[in-house]
């Protein structure tokens, strides 16, 4: 009877354990929450006020959110370690600015496009860099892991300039007022928000910088129901005019 009772024991333990070890959310842990991966460094689309992290991409997941059932929570971590954090159900889902490339096509699913962006080079106010030419023998910067990173990797080849990444967009503005840097590649909305902070910013654009792939959508895993119910509530969100009103919001100061 006592090993009966330990056999129980044992299982009733093991249940417990496996339940509270279970920390992802969403469709696969049955809860009502989802966690969405950002880098709350590229403002407007997501970027810290105080302790909060807000945002275009962070308005427009809790509005999907309300329209699919789920309360989110957003969490801030390196736009490098995004794709790996979903894939390893730390997050359910990425709102970053992130492009559907087609590397990142073979590693999660994503949504239909909500916005399409350019890039622009950015550069010290002042600084003689008018155009891609000048860049030759300079150092551009770049964000790990984002396509304005594979795009650097073709201009610097046929423009002759060295290539740095780092993690975060501020740093990249950092090392251009600070000298190490001469330049950096940023999509264009994000360094317009740079520059209404950083008067010692400037930037152009140029039809050759111009990504190979655009627009932004949501990343989810690889066969989740998730992305049929977004791009669902997507659809009714630019059919009702609620996407453009959250456009006007972040990207023009209209309300």
């Amino acid at each position: 009877m006592k090993k009966w009772l330990l056999v129980l024991a044992a299982a009733c333990i093991t249940f417990a354990l496996s339940a509270c070890g279970s920390g992802n959310s969403g469709s696969e842990g049955g809860k009502n929450k989802l966690i969405m991966g950002t880098s709350a460094d590229y403002k407007p689309f997501e970027y810290k006020d105080g302790d909060q992290i807000t945002g275009f991409d962070v308005d427009l997941a809790k509005a999907l959110g309300k329209k699919t059932g789920y309360d989110v929570e957003v969490r801030d971590m390196d736009f490098n370690s995004l794709i790996t954090a979903l894939k390893s159900k730390q997050v359910d889902m990425i709102l970053s600015g992130m492009t559907p490339t087609p590397e990142r096509k073979k590693q999660v699913d994503f949504s239909d496009i909500y916005y399409t962006a350019n890039n622009m080079i950015v550069t010290k106010k002042g600084s003689s860099i008018k155009s891609l030419n000048d860049l030759k023998g300079k150092t551009v910067g770049v964000q790990l892991g984002s396509i304005q990173e594979e795009k650097g990797k073709k201009l610097a080849s046929k423009y002759g300039f060295q290539l740095e990444d780092r993690n975060r967009i501020s740093d990249l503005t950092e090392e251009i007022k600070s000298g190490r840097f001469d330049a950096a590649i940023i999509e264009d909305i994000v360094a317009q928000g740079y520059f209404n902070s950083n008067q010692d910013l400037q930037g152009f654009t140029s039809a050759d910088a111009k990504s190979d792939e655009s627009g932004s959508a949501i990343a989810f895993r690889k066969d989740s129901d998730l992305t049929a119910k977004f791009n669902k509530a997507l659809k009714e969100m630019e059919k009702n005019g609620e996407i453009e009103k959250l456009k006007k919001k972040w990207f023009t100061n209209e309300k």
